[in-house]
């Protein structure tokens, strides 16, 4: 079984940067594709980024594409998710989970473990 966990959450200005990871046990790790959604208040749960078990494919939401970076390191079971130039309209939790078809899909309902979030904040 893989559980994710986040962590990297905070409070920044807007124009800032923060960098999020999420940690996965599970031996399996690995050998799935990754990614990472966010849940603004009153707002439904939307996709962010994803990336292949390599690392070589990496799939965004327009919304953030050319500001957030996400990366993994398959030693330490680890995704990241690099936020630059960050606004306040991406002020939301941020969710890891893992993709259970392995197919770099911005599809919610392909993610079968999610973690709790971190909550990321920017001010205007």
């Amino acid at each position: 079984q893989v559980q994710p966990v986040e962590s990297g959450g905070g409070l920044v200005q807007a124009g800032g940067s923060l960098r999020l990871s999420c940690l996965a046990s599970g031996r399996t790790f690995r050998t799935y594709a990754m990614g990472w959604f966010r849940q603004a208040p009153g707002k439904e749960r939307e996709f962010v980024a994803a990336i292949s078990w390599s690392g070589e494919t990496t799939y965004y939401a327009d919304s953030v594409l050319g500001r957030f970076t996400i990366s993994r390191d398959n030693a330490q079971n680890t995704v990241y998710l690099q936020m630059n130039t960050l606004k306040p309209e991406d002020t939301a939790v941020y969710y890891c989970a893992r993709d259970g078809t392995d197919t770099v899909t911005s599809d919610e309902a392909d993610y079968d473990y999610w973690g709790q979030g971190t909550q990321v904040t920017v001010s205007s």
